[in-house]
């Protein structure tokens, strides 16, 4: 069965008698899903649509929508100071990225201006801007005393890296993977799985590669008890590759 077409008079008629009130079967102009309209422009802008669509008098859709009439023929004055006005407000925001419209107000009456913080973020909304996000902090590339600064590997077999992985097996036991990087080149040196890795099975691995690959210059170990053991730290200068231990609390600091 086809749906009764209401007139816009009938339309009216009917919002009218509700008086904007809410309930099951009428929303409430001012509670809908597009926010309530708070300020006089989108006042305005509600009873000109309401004027289009349904085609009523001004006077009507005024006192359907409760909107005083002086205030929907009223029309703002711009300023002779507008345009200049905006274009120091966005001056300074392209200058001072991280201000706000009310530190961008006292810049402005340290310029001379003598305006009002409520107009200055009018035109700061209208011209879209805001502050942006902080970005996220980087990784450290130096010392906790400022002293010397992260070495970074200029050719292969310059830097090396080497660290441990753990995952599991289906029955659930830990497995350590012993893995060795060029930070240079990107390359995997090695890949080492068990179940228990000591300072003896590193040497075992480091020489391995070393008689294959060649020494390198530095290698970058963590600072877990199987590279600072005191076998390897006499062992690795003897075969002439100088350690570069990460700074504790850093691990972003090894390839």
């Amino acid at each position: 069965m086809p749906r009764k077409r209401h007139s816009p008079e009938q339309i009216l008629r009917k919002a009218q008698a509700n008086c904007c009130r809410s309930h099951t079967g009428q929303a409430d102009p001012e509670r809908s899903g597009r926010g309530k309209l708070l300020s006089p422009a989108r006042r305005r802008k509600c009873v000109d649509h309401v004027r289009q669509v349904l085609d009523v008098h001004e006077r009507r859709a005024c006192r359907v929508l409760a909107q005083p009439r002086a205030t929907q023929r009223l029309r703002s004055k711009i300023p002779d100071d507008h345009d200049l006005l905006t274009r120091d407000i966005t001056d300074l925001a392209t200058r001072f990225g991280r201000y706000g419209y009310r530190r961008i107000t006292a810049l402005l009456r340290d310029r001379g201006w003598h305006v009002n913080h409520k107009r200055v973020e009018r035109i700061w909304r209208r011209e879209g801007l805001k502050v942006p996000k902080k970005q996220p902090k980087r990784g450290r590339l130096w010392l906790n005393d400022g002293s010397c600064i992260r070495l970074r590997p200029e050719r292969p077999n310059h830097v090396w890296a080497y660290d441990f992985v753990s995952c599991r097996t289906e029955d659930g036991r830990a497995v350590k993977l012993l893995t060795v990087i060029d930070e240079y080149t990107r390359e995997c040196m090695a890949i080492q799985a068990a179940r228990r890795i000591r300072s003896d099975d590193v040497m075992h691995t480091l020489n391995s590669l070393f008689s294959s690959n060649g020494v390198p210059k530095h290698i970058r170990p963590d600072n877990g008890p199987e590279f600072t053991a005191k076998a390897i730290r006499d062992w690795l200068p003897r075969v002439g590759v100088k350690t570069l231990f990460i700074q504790s609390g850093s691990p972003w600091e090894n390839g």
